[in-house]
């Protein structure tokens, strides 16, 4: 199988004869030759009381570091929670590092975005405080923000059956944004992407001001005509993953 940042030369979750895919933190595939894991308390409710599985039945786990395993739910998962591991613990090639920053939006949309650009593979995701922002973030709104949207991210990895976990970022000025290596500027008029464009940043819905567009020059277009700043933010993420050579499985 041939897909973006993430996907596999081979077999992966998304092929596996699994009931569901869960995030669980690096330590729990830390160690080798492991041969049961316990799930988190909250994964552990989930598939008990929600999903209704049953030991037996055939899960996929994942640290969102690139490392997978299928697993079964073993005999005494109803009060311990446990799978048993039922194959090597797989490694996944290292996921390029693009990413997409976005104008901080009203509502939902933040969390709509990180949910689908994590569906894409987008490495890192990088909200902006824009001069034309309606929203502003002070510094314990970004703190729970930023919580909610990492708690989203490991949500879609799931609904996904991915394996790598996007890096949501603080809330950061476009001044500080435009000393990363490789960030565009998406505006009208732009020039296509292109390989090395590492972060494309999204303005917001009124626009990038005049000393935003002087502090990231490099402007790049996106299809359409006038597009939202939630769904520029999807379409470059996905005109980025697009640029990127397949990902073929290590081990």
């Amino acid at each position: 199988m041939v897909g973006p940042a993430g996907s596999f030369g081979g077999e992966g979750p998304a092929e596996a004869d699994a009931r569901t895919h869960i995030v669980v933190s690096t330590s729990v595939l830390d160690n080798g030759g492991i041969e049961r894991v316990t799930l988190p308390t909250e994964a552990h409710h989930h598939c008990a009381r929600v999903l209704r599985l049953r030991a037996g039945d055939p899960i996929t786990l994942t640290d969102g570091h690139g490392r997978w395993v299928s697993a079964s739910l073993s005999p005494s998962f109803g009060e311990s929670g446990e799978a048993t591991l039922a194959s090597p613990i797989r490694i996944v090639s290292g996921q390029p590092d693009i990413g997409v920053a976005f104008s901080l939006t009203k509502g939902d949309k933040p969390e709509t975005v990180v949910q689908k650009l994590t569906e894409l593979g987008v490495a890192r995701i990088i909200p902006v405080r824009s001069l034309r922002s309606v929203v502003k973030w002070d510094h314990d709104k970004a703190e729970r923000n930023t919580a909610r949207l990492v708690l989203i991210a490991r949500s879609a990895l799931e609904q996904s059956r991915g394996v790598w976990l996007p890096v949501i970022e603080p809330a950061v000025t476009v001044a500080e944004l435009s000393q990363r290596p490789g960030v565009v500027r998406a505006d009208r008029g732009g020039r296509p992407l292109r390989p090395g464009d590492a972060i494309v940043a999204i303005g917001p819905e009124g626009g990038w001001d005049s000393s935003e567009r002087e502090l990231i020059p490099d402007a790049v277009g996106l299809p359409g005509s006038v597009l939202r700043a939630e769904t520029a933010a999807i379409v470059a993420g996905a005109l980025l993953v697009g640029l990127l050579p397949p990902a073929g499985e290590l081990s």
